[in-house]
């Protein structure tokens, strides 16, 4: 592959433990916030290994059927299409679901015979079974404290997986990423993030979300096209974090000092 390999900042063993989940076909897990760089690191990590990655990004409507495959009329005739998985499985590629646990049950079934030594798809609506190509893997992520464990993955589902949590990065290793993503100056960085780390203490704010890297990323990005640093803070770091005008006012406040 010739393009440029995607920025990815190694914060523990993570690229390491990937490849050997790799090497020995065992199906990789992402446990973590959004916005930590899970997506970021599958599509490094298929760069390194020179492989394709077909990414899902799952949600409540995403079906086996989305995954696996389905008829289509074409013409006169009725013909069988692969989805998505079904292409990794027979090419080879890793494929990489998105926020897996948001996804309908029947998806969690379809891939449990891929996830243990079988390595195998059955596809229903055909009566037949692949073998998965050598090369293929099965990448997932989810997010374990969404929703207060409205959504969570079954014990019986995770001990398929080699698993690693990601978290935000420790500041030094954030302030990087912000300067290598955006160029912005080194100084506007760590204020950018030292306003992430505080949001991210403010747990009595009851926000759903908090200060994501990648919103952190947007706002260095429109501070270094010229849009104002208070400005980019609050339509870019404050504004997608809630509605409520209260809250909103109090971040924007806060903010406002920091930068």
């Amino acid at each position: 592959m010739s393009a440029k390999i995607p920025y990815y900042q190694a914060v523990g063993k993570e690229k390491e433990v990937f490849e050997h989940a790799y090497k020995n076909k065992i199906p990789f897990l992402l446990k973590g916030p959004t916005g930590t760089g899970k997506s970021r690191f599958i599509e490094h990590m298929a760069h390194v290994l020179d492989k394709k990655i077909i990414t899902i990004s799952c949600h409540e409507e995403t079906s086996s059927t989305d995954l696996i495959g389905r008829f289509i009329i074409k013409g006169a005739e009725t013909v069988w299409l692969d989805g998505p998985l079904t292409t990794a499985v027979k090419e080879g590629s890793i494929i990489y679901l998105d926020e897996v646990a948001e996804a309908r049950p029947d998806v969690i079934v379809a891939i449990h015979s891929l996830t243990d030594h079988r390595r195998e798809l059955f596809i229903d609506k055909l009566g037949e079974t692949v073998k998965a190509h050598e090369d293929f893997m099965l990448v997932a992520s989810f997010n374990p404290g969404y929703q207060r464990g409205f959504k969570e993955l079954k014990p019986s589902t995770r001990q398929r997986f080699i698993a690693v949590s990601f978290e935000y990065p420790e500041s030094k290793i954030e302030t990087e990423i912000l300067v290598n993503e955006t160029q912005v100056e080194q100084d506007v960085a760590k204020k950018l993030v030292a306003i992430g780390n505080k949001i991210r203490n403010l747990t009595e704010l009851g926000l759903t979300e908090t200060v994501s890297t990648r919103l952190l990323v947007d706002a260095a990005k429109i501070i270094q096209s010229g849009l104002p640093k208070r400005l980019s803070v609050h339509v870019a770091v404050v504004e997608p974090l809630t509605d409520d005008l209260q809250t909103t006012q109090a971040l924007k406040d806060l903010c406002d000092l920091m930068i």
